[in-house]
């Protein structure tokens, strides 16, 4: 029996109200909420952060409380109405309204990220753009400093109101701002024209503030006291005490690596020797990790990467010993000489329990380069760019140990040029270190005493904090010129203890960002530049931009499309095959929109449209977004090639992007698509990190030169 017939009417009669009731739903889909567009953008819409305080309401009346939200919860906004914002969490749907006065506009939603803290000064929030340039024009920078740092930092002390500062960073008996803990600083304005003799510093107008969650507060007050309780007695009441360091040595166990794999079991041994009877055996851990490179292609090999051992300590001494007999040179030759050291990294990363540790430690040692993550080999297909961004959100701190023997001698340059990359910390600064190695029985007594150093600094470490010794602040921002590679070695491992360091009783106290609504900072360390400390300047703080799940996905899929169509034209190499006409039909066919790209053969890729919008308009120079027809013709063989390994090294890593649980921010958005993830400027389609600025209606706003 047919429906109709059931209902006892014609087949004509029920399809009159389906049809309506399909003209309904499809009036729906075409009215459906959209955010505002910004101002000469197609895809990307207007947003607001709400500020401390902010109320949600049911409509423009501002009568009705939907909830308070999340301080520094980002919207998009759908409509402006009489002093009042239609916001919502998602770009799918609004949530209700906000007063203009409780959102601040965040047109490219950049923002900033603390930089470890290795000797520099704590960030100072000033009250106005006039207030930091009267400290840079001060006598001297660095008393001046201090004497706010001693003032923020003293017990009680009553903060005059005419005080220029209005908050810092936090200090050093509170550690660094805890990593599990997400927060914002929002950019607001830039100030480039502004410069002190040093070079390389801009004044920002910033937001600032830990987002939590409703009655966080209340909640870490909790935590932070039962955290405090933990750590007391033996001197570790301060917080500085209880830290587990946790050392891996990743290590190359090619043919050529004998001597270096033999002294790392040495290391080892010589610590655990030492400190067999001390208070502080139980708080330093080692791993081992081993890499050779692909067997697929050399099965004699045996593997590309191992865990020999995870970390254990001196009372699991005889577990270890068994388990260092497999660490053994090679018995094969691998298919080159550059070998994946970047696999054994991040095999390390992946595998070993970090969780059990407090301070991460990598020493990386290898006589050979990394191999490319463009290699079809590589089993990562990550680049050391890349890879020290998976190293920095993961915590880990990794020094390389690069031993230069004469056979390498055609590949130390690049081998270098990848460590320094590798092992570049938030600082800019690289833990890179050489070893002359004439002959193994030159080089494998430096690299022992490399070893035994770092080993060494971080067990006086653990010996002081247990006796309630918290690490003296470094004096220097720089290595010092012409030192040793143990000398190095000491000096690396003492920046990032001594960060390590804060980031522990940050973790421990649940350490949060200042409360601070707007404010002016410097982005370096003001008091390294007066005293012209290093040739680049310090940075306080390092720029990301937040980008959602759909958006990274976009993106990945675009520097696809450009990597496949920069591949085609680099083969083919002839004056038939147009790569840059061809990349721009090939996005033409990916958009929604394909008669929005231009003809104009002047455009560059940002104009045409080929990358997504978000990226067009924010405050660094493109190296991709400004590329025209012109400049890649005129680019050499060598540049092509770099241009697209680069690009397939951050496609690798977005990735892993994807894959990370842990540091994705939903800000209450139920789809997953809408959540964002803070991602370093340095790791998106280009270098170079000046900033520009332009001026429009009287207002300042980010711009793309």
């Amino acid at each position: 029996m047919k429906l109709w017939q059931v209902w006892g009417i014609g087949p004509r009669t029920l399809l009159i109200p389906l049809f309506l009731l399909f003209l309904v739903a499809l009036g729906d889909v075409a009215h459906a909420a959209q955010p505002l567009l910004q101002e000469g953008k197609r895809t990307v819409f207007q947003r607001v952060v709400s500020n401390p305080g902010a109320v949600l309401y049911a409509d423009p009346t501002g009568q009705k409380t939907v909830r308070k939200p999340r301080t520094f919860t980002s919207f998009y906004v759908y409509a402006r109405k009489d002093g009042m914002l239609q916001v919502g969490v998602s770009s799918s749907a609004p949530d209700g309204w906000l007063r203009e006065k409780d959102a601040t506009e965040w047109p490219q939603a950049i923002t900033m990220v603390f930089t470890d803290q290795m000797g520099r000064d704590p960030v100072l929030f000033f009250k106005s753009h006039k207030d930091l340039e009267d400290l840079c024009a001060a006598a001297s920078i660095k008393d001046t400093v201090e004497q706010y740092v001693t003032l923020f930092n003293t017990k009680n002390a009553r903060i005059p109101s005419d005080c220029p500062v209005i908050a810092t960073e936090p200090l050093e008996k509170d550690g660094h701002v805890s990593q599990k803990d997400f927060y914002l600083l929002p950019v607001l304005n830039i100030d480039t024209q502004f410069s002190v003799e040093a070079k390389g510093m801009q004044l920002l107008e910033v937001a600032c503030l830990d987002p939590g969650v409703p009655g966080a507060e209340t909640k870490k007050a909790a935590e932070r006291s039962a955290a405090m309780r933990d750590t007391k007695g033996a001197g570790e009441g301060n917080g500085f005490g209880g830290m587990r360091t946790g050392i891996a040595f990743v290590v190359d166990t090619t043919i050529s690596m004998k001597p270096y794999i033999d002294q790392t079991k040495q290391i080892i041994r010589t610590i655990f020797d030492r400190i067999q009877n001390s208070p502080a055996k139980d708080k330093i851990a080692f791993a081992v990790v081993a890499f050779r490179s692909n067997p697929k292609l050399r099965p004699k090999i045996e593997y590309n990467t191992r865990v020999i051992s995870d970390f254990v300590s001196v009372s699991e001494r005889e577990t270890l010993e068994k388990l260092l007999v497999q660490l053994e040179e090679c018995k094969a030759s691998t298919h080159s000489f550059d070998e994946d050291s970047l696999a054994g990294v991040k095999e390390a990363v992946d595998a070993l329990s970090w969780q059990t540790v407090d301070s991460k430690i990598i020493l990386l040692v290898s006589d050979a380069g990394p191999l490319a993550g463009t290699d079809t080999s590589s089993k990562t297909g990550m680049s050391p760019e890349g890879m020290a961004d998976y190293l920095r959100t993961n915590g880990i701190f990794l020094t390389a140990v690069h031993v230069k023997t004469p056979k390498g001698k055609s590949d130390h340059d690049y081998a270098e040029k990848s460590y320094r990359e590798l092992s570049k910390l938030s600082n800019n600064r690289s833990c890179y270190l050489a070893i002359d190695a004439p002959t193994p029985q030159a080089g494998a007594p430096h690299f022992q005493k490399v070893g035994t150093t770092v080993a060494d600094v971080f067990y006086k470490i653990a010996v002081n904090q247990i006796k309630g010794i918290k690490m003296e602040k470094p004096k220097a921002h720089d290595a010092p010129k012409n030192a040793s590679p143990e000398e190095l070695a000491r000096y690396y491992a003492e920046i990032s203890g001594y960060a390590m360091q804060l980031q522990f009783v940050g973790n421990k106290k649940g350490t949060s960002a200042p409360s601070v609504v707007r404010a002016w900072i410097a982005d370096t360390d003001l008091t390294a530049l007066e005293a012209g400390q290093g040739d680049a300047p310090v940075p306080v703080v390092s720029a990301a931009v937040l980008l959602t799940k759909m958006q990274l996905s976009q993106l990945r899929k675009q520097l696809k499309t450009i990597i496949t169509t920069a591949e085609e034209a680099f083969l083919q190499d002839n004056e038939n095959f147009n790569f840059y006409e061809q990349l721009i039909s090939a996005a033409a066919q990916m958009s929604r929109d394909p008669s929005s790209f231009s003809s104009d053969p002047k455009a560059n890729l940002a104009q045409k449209g080929v990358l997504l919008e978000v990226l067009d308009g924010l405050p660094y120079k493109s190296q991709v977004l400004n590329m025209t027809q012109d400049d890649w013709i005129n680019k050499s063989t060598g540049e092509k090639e770099e241009f697209i390994k680069r690009l397939k090294g951050l496609v690798r890593r977005y990735e892993e992007y994807d894959r990370d649980n842990t540091h994705w921010e939903g800000f209450g958005a139920k789809d997953a698509n809408e959540w964002v993830y803070r991602v370093p400027l340095s790791m998106l389609p280009w270098r170079s990190s000046q900033w520009t600025i332009s001026q429009k209606s009287g207002s300042a706003l980010l711009a793309l030169a």
